[in-house]
């Protein structure tokens, strides 16, 4: 369906019937069943102490569990009445798991951090351990217990993962549809995985033969030009890396006459078999948090290697998985069957769209960007964190609404980087998509990390200008502090530092209104990623992220939103949000957004990356590049003026709670040691 005002009272009519279910439930029937550790490193890194909590020990094993498809808390994930049946009419599902846990646990701080895995792959070791002198321990000497699980069903061996079943016909055939997969590519290729996604390998869903008669492959070089279709003589449904084209026919490949370049956008449109039930993802990170958390024994027996040791539950999610971590908490699964709340916090971080993973043949891979899957679903209202109206659709909801009728809502910090304001339509999350900015439900806290990139050290070949080397990783350390202090001890978190419109700092991203400088040999376009009304059929509900996706979507006439973007000061820097002390004492402009190089698209967003343009080492060397930003000398006037800036930077940043004394001094440490105006 189309989203419409009637949106929120349905999310107010399941948000009742789970209360209702909690209130009369007896055992739950989902549930981990069974949790078998195949392998424990005890101790973990050689044996190496992290301060109180001592040393550490990583448990991998599978967990298994079980879902029941006439549980009102679980009705809502796609296909799961189509799923194949154990002797008690329920859903089997496995997962990957492994726990970093303190040898003795009582030594631990007593918290659960649950490390949505991106891709497969952990996070949070790097995010939080990674200080710039290498890995510190970060979390394990702050007594953390890290939880990883599969969630993601359509990923290939060899990663943490979920293993989903196939949903079948109610005569047991085999279910069809149309799929869209879009392709950018890096690197030429001559042939394609129909799992494949920008970021690596998946598993495919199969093509219901070889013959590519009826589907469709077109080719664009930006997402404004119109689709060119490719003569279906001219592509084939087959494995060409051995074979040249035509190749050796496949079900699960595709490739072109000629190879697939950089420059091109490729968009197929084929016809799939044998969805899986990609929704119970959701389920099996509720279920394992709740066993970790309550239980004492399996169903078998098997103890819980966490049991009595759990006092509060924090989610990690970053980008992929933060937008999982949205639309967790969107359908309802901050709620155990017994009505209980499964995170007690959560850091939503570089993510401010939902998740394409409920929908029939989902592709949780992707993600709407300027030039990349620009038309992916899960970019519909609601946006924002609570019920608010929104104003080019009208639909009434938040991503809060249920977890708000349930008493189940966690604490929630939202950390960004500048990236997603251009790349990702951040503004729409604080604003009403027009001209005003939206109350902040008292629960969500929201930091900015203003002039940076959706992730430090990402790879730029493709892209015009070097990455942005503005970390934020030391503000990430003192803000999961922060979270952790506040589930835990009802110690209050510094203020929400983002853009608003209301006192102009969230703006048009017009040159004008930006106040971006002009940069001589840095073209300012002020391009965002802006966000398309669709249509996507009457077969899909974006209030319950489930559904059967019409491909391709077709426009609507509504209105368009506005996308902002923070403003900046006459460097190019960005003046709100949490500003570090490389920002403060800068030695250049630092964007969130970067543009791409000619092979790759030229001129279009550069994926993830921002930007770094460095200033003159002197007057007169800006004076001869007609450079209007003031030079490092005339800022800082010699080394020690430049170390003297990042001390009062670091002095600043740790009193307002978003630095810890170490990576202060750090900090400094390394500003005394660079050759900075030396």
């Amino acid at each position: 369906m189309e989203g419409g005002g009637n949106m929120k009272s349905r999310a107010g009519v399941l948000a009742s019937s789970l209360i209702a279910a909690a209130a009369l439930a007896g055992p739950a029937a989902a549930r981990i069943t069974r949790i078998e550790i195949a392998r424990v490193e005890s101790p973990a890194y050689g044996g190496a102490v992290f301060g109180d909590a001592g040393r550490y020990e990583e448990l991998v094993g599978t967990a298994y569990g079980e879902v029941d498809p006439a549980d009102p808390h679980d009705r809502i994930i796609q296909d799961l009445g189509l799923a194949p049946r154990n002797a008690r009419g329920n859903v089997e599902y496995s997962m990957d798991v492994a726990i970093l846990k303190p040898i003795d646990v009582s030594r631990g701080n007593g918290t659960l951090l649950y490390d949505v895995v991106n891709r497969g792959r952990k996070v949070a070791l790097g995010m939080f351990n990674a200080g710039l002198s290498g890995q510190d321990g970060f979390l394990q000497r702050h007594g953390f217990t890290i939880v990883w699980s599969g969630w993601q069903g359509d990923l290939l061996p060899g990663t943490i993962r979920l293993n989903a079943p196939v949903a079948r016909a109610p005569d047991g055939g085999a279910i069809t549809g149309r799929v869209r997969k879009e392709y950018e590519l890096f690197a030429p290729a001559s042939t394609l995985g129909l799992g494949d996604t920008d970021l690596g390998r998946g598993t495919p869903y199969p093509s219901i033969g070889t013959d590519n008669a009826g589907d469709v492959l077109t080719v664009q070089v930006r997402q404004s030009d119109l689709p060119r279709q490719i003569a279906n003589a001219d592509w084939a449904l087959a494995d060409c890396t051995q074979k040249p084209f035509p190749g050796a026919p496949s079900p699960t490949q595709v490739c072109l006459k000629g190879g697939f370049d950089t420059n091109h956008v490729y968009q197929l449109i084929y016809t799939a078999k044998d969805p899986k039930v990609l929704g119970l993802g959701f389920a099996a990170s509720r279920d394992l948090v709740v066993f970790l958390h309550h239980a004492e024994t399996d169903d078998a027996g098997h103890a819980n290697p966490l049991a009595g040791a759990v006092r509060w539950t924090l989610a990690h999610g970053t980008s992929q998985s933060g937008r999982f971590l949205r639309s967790f908490l969107h359908l309802g699964f901050n709620a155990d069957a017994s009505g209980r709340r499964v995170f007690d916090g959560m850091n939503v971080h570089v993510a401010s769209a939902r998740l394409g993973l409920n929908e029939r043949f989902g592709q949780p891979g992707t993600d709407s960007l300027e030039h990349e899957d620009h038309l992916a679903p899960m970019q519909d209202a609601p946006f924002g964190w609570g019920v608010r109206r929104d104003a080019p659709t009208g639909v009434a909801d938040g991503i809060l609404a249920r977890c708000q009728a349930t008493r189940t809502c966690p604490e929630i910090f939202q950390t960004l980087s500048s990236n997603e304001y251009w790349n990702q339509r951040m503004s729409l999350d604080t604003t009403d998509g027009a001209e005003r900015d939206a109350t902040i439900p008292p629960n969500v806290h929201i930091y900015h990390f203003a002039s940076t990139q959706h992730a430090p050290g990402l790879p730029t070949g493709s892209c015009r200008r070097p990455g942005n080397p503005n970390r934020y990783n030391d503000a990430l350390r003192a803000l999961l502090l922060h979270l952790q202090a506040l589930v835990a001890h009802g110690t209050a978190p510094p203020e929400s530092r983002y853009p608003r419109i209301a006192d102009g700092t969230l703006v048009k991203p017009d040159q004008g209104a930006s106040g971006f400088p002009d940069i001589p040999g840095a073209a300012y376009t002020g391009l965002v990623n802006n966000l398309p009304l669709e249509y996507r059929g009457p077969d899909f509900d974006a209030d319950q992220e489930s559904g059967i996706l019409q491909e391709p979507p077709q426009p609507r006439g509504a209105p368009p939103y506005i996308v902002r973007v923070p403003k900046v000061d006459r460097d190019g820097n960005e003046v709100d949000g949490i500003r570090s002390a490389g920002l403060q004492a800068p030695l250049g402009t630092y964007t969130g957004w970067n543009f791409r190089k000619p092979g790759f698209a030229e001129g279009e967003l550069c994926y993830l990356a921002g930007s770094f343009i460095p200033f003159a080492r002197t007057r007169a060397e800006r004076a001869a590049a007609h450079d209007s930003r003031p030079s490092l000398q005339e800022r800082y006037g010699d080394h020690a003026g430049y170390v003297a800036a990042v001390e009062r930077a670091a002095a600043e940043q740790r009193a307002n709670g978003f630095l810890l004394p170490d990576d202060a001094q750090r900090l400094v440490d390394q500003a005394r040691a660079s050759d900075v105006l030396r």
